[in-house]
């Protein structure tokens, strides 16, 4: 059987990933790799607090591996950083890297370049398929989720702390995609059916933060065009 991580962004997608993989059965994935952004210690661009993001592997019961980087890397500095620890997975026996993409043929692209050049092989099981259908799979499946991000260019901010269920799929305005797809929202998943337990939190403050469009030496969130908007964050309080 192939030897596989999971490349853990603490949201529906990865879990959702996570759980048709673990239903086929022809890929075992053994950890879930997670980039934390070594100045906040929360998950980039998630902004969910590290402790969370522990207690989902606890609870999925499989070991984690951080991989922290400082805020302002640059994508040069950032390539470099996951090379040299997907190399250590290789040699510890990985051969495959799986992602809970679902469009964007740059992004696919360069993650298999990269893995490429390491030696390992890509997989996206959740590649074109449609998100609509995705996201009813996943709340029928058990999943439970709440956004945590929400972009304010294509949504306002009473979408920031929802729980992703069905009214939420119907809530979504036109041209928004239902996962996300596009950087329109995040979410963190807190319980679901390949969780031994729910992970306990309180929902803290909620803010908003600028970003300014960066240049092309910066290191973008998952290598998407630069832009110019402002995200509305949900903190996320462990219990």
């Amino acid at each position: 059987m192939k030897k596989a991580y999971l490349n853990w962004s603490s949201g529906k997608d990865a879990a959702f990933c996570l759980y048709k993989i673990q239903q086929a059965g022809a890929i075992k994935i053994e950890k879930l790799l997670t980039t934390v952004n070594s100045e906040v210690d929360r998950v980039s661009m998630h902004g969910l607090r590290s402790e969370l993001l522990k207690r989902q592997a606890e609870s999925i019961g499989l070991p984690l591996h951080i991989i922290e980087l400082n805020g302002n890397v640059s994508m040069q500095t950032y390539s470099e950083i996951m090379n040299s620890q997907v190399f250590k997975l290789k040699e510890k026996g990985f051969t495959h890297s799986v992602f809970g993409d679902i469009f964007l043929e740059d992004l696919k692209e360069y993650r298999e370049q990269q893995l490429a050049e390491v030696g390992i092989e890509a997989v996206f099981p959740l590649w074109k398929k449609d998100t609509r259908v995705l996201l009813k799979e996943f709340i029928e499946a058990g999943f439970k989720a709440i956004t945590v991000c929400v972009n304010s260019k294509y949504l306002d901010k009473t979408f920031c702390r929802r729980i992703i269920d069905q009214s939420f799929l119907e809530d979504l305005p036109e041209g928004v995609d239902a996962c996300g797809e596009n950087g329109e929202f995040h979410s963190f998943v807190y319980d679901g059916p390949n969780f031994k337990y729910p992970i306990k939190f309180e929902v803290g403050e909620m803010v908003e933060r600028k970003y300014a469009s960066k240049d092309e030496d910066d290191c973008f969130t998952d290598k998407t065009e630069a832009w110019d908007t402002a995200f509305w964050f949900c903190d996320l309080i462990p219990k």
